[in-house]
């Protein structure tokens, strides 16, 4: 399952809830992204 999120009202929509139309279900916007997970970087010693 991925996570999209609305570009024009931010909501999280998930794949399930799109079906088979791209269309956020809450404002109606065709635009979406993929928000990037928060990588932790360690250095080497």
């Amino acid at each position: 399952m991925v996570v999209y999120k609305c570009f024009k009202c931010g909501k999280k929509i998930n794949t399930n809830d799109l079906d088979k139309r791209f269309v956020c279900p809450y404002c109606g916007s065709k635009i979406f992204y993929k928000p990037r997970t928060v990588i932790k970087k360690l250095k080497a010693d």
